[in-house]
């Protein structure tokens, strides 16, 4: 069984501060039966109006925490507040602000996809009836389901369930959206339309904060990031500064990628990769002019030289020290 929770004592109809973000949390940490301490002493803070990306490797406690800040489970010790109220005891007052979409969609297969609406709606308490089929249509039209609406959900597409139960969170306009994958199972056009749709909601003053294994991607939509590993919170920031806080790759663009690899190490430049036609490396400690005059002088025949910007995944590598599993 879980331990109680030690959230800070707080009337529940108090509002955080103007400071805290839409989430917040304070040395939260969660211990399970057996002693796992799967999020230790997390001090989290997601700006209103932001997209947050939240990233980590395998086991960080990405999932873990998603659930304590829905109310899904209890912390052990430490606080969590959700657009300012203390979770998970203001879960009724928090809630019904918040769309989620966590682990996949929960369907009833045997209903169409615009029928699983109608249930979810339903089970709103806030939701007007006389309005119902007005949102379901267009919570469908959203997320470009209105052709399948009719069919059974066990016939939709993996990407397909995705899209219906992220078409559920958006039944109401809400505060907060939180995402777990909201792109897994769809096609590369699929994926382009709900980055294009995180945006949008962003625009209208809805906080997104989502996880996703696809680290270009949470680079082309999300305004900030967090990084966990092993239930502890590694960096958080925009992901601007993430990525810049990352050392760039020296490339260079050469038939002769043999002949490169050898006199870049041989100028002692560290992390020599071959890749096709390319040769990357850590980026020189002296001039970069100096080791491009070094290649020319050896006859390496150099079709492009240059240092590219440091990625969100360059960052989340050097910061974890390995590479990205969502599963956390």
């Amino acid at each position: 069984m879980d331990q109680p929770s030690a959230t800070e004592p707080d009337p529940e109809g108090a509002g955080g501060g103007a400071g805290d973000g839409v989430i917040h949390t304070h040395a939260l940490t969660k211990r399970y039966r057996g002693g796992q301490l799967a999020v230790d002493g997390l001090d989290l803070t997601v700006p209103a109006g932001s997209v947050f990306g939240f990233l980590g490797p395998n086991g960080s406690g990405k999932t873990t925490t998603i659930r304590m800040l829905m109310g899904l489970i209890e912390p052990t010790s430490g606080s969590a507040r959700v657009l300012g109220h203390p979770m998970p005891r203001a879960s009724r007052t928090v809630l019904p602000q918040v769309g989620a979409l966590i682990e996949g969609p929960a369907l009833y297969g045997f209903l169409s996809g615009r029928d699983n609406l109608i249930r979810y709606d339903a089970a709103d308490p806030t939701a007007d009836p006389r309005t119902r089929g007005t949102r379901v249509a267009a919570a469908l039209d959203r997320v470009g389901l209105a052709a399948a609406a009719g069919k059974k959900a066990k016939a939709y597409s993996l990407g397909m369930k995705q899209r219906l139960g992220l078409a559920a969170a958006l039944l109401q306009p809400r505060r907060l959206l939180v995402l777990d994958e909201p792109t897994n199972g769809l096609d590369p056009q699929g994926m382009r339309e709900i980055r294009s749709l995180v945006r949008e909601l962003a625009s209208d003053g809805t906080t997104v904060f989502l996880s996703s294994h696809l680290l270009d991607e949470i680079e082309q939509v999300c305004t900030h990031a967090a990084v966990m590993a092993q239930g502890r919170l590694i960096t958080q920031g925009s992901v601007s500064d993430l990525a810049g806080g990352a050392r760039g790759r020296l490339v260079v663009t050469t038939p002769d990628t043999a002949d490169a690899a050898r006199v870049l190490k041989e100028q002692g430049v560290g992390d020599v990769v071959i890749a096709e036609n390319r040769v990357t490396s850590d980026p020189p400690e002296g001039e970069p002019a100096a080791i491009n005059a070094a290649l020319v002088t050896a006859g390496v025949r150099v079709r492009g030289f240059g240092v590219e910007r440091a990625s969100l995944e360059d960052a989340f590598v050097a910061l974890t020290g390995e590479g990205f599993d969502v599963a956390g």
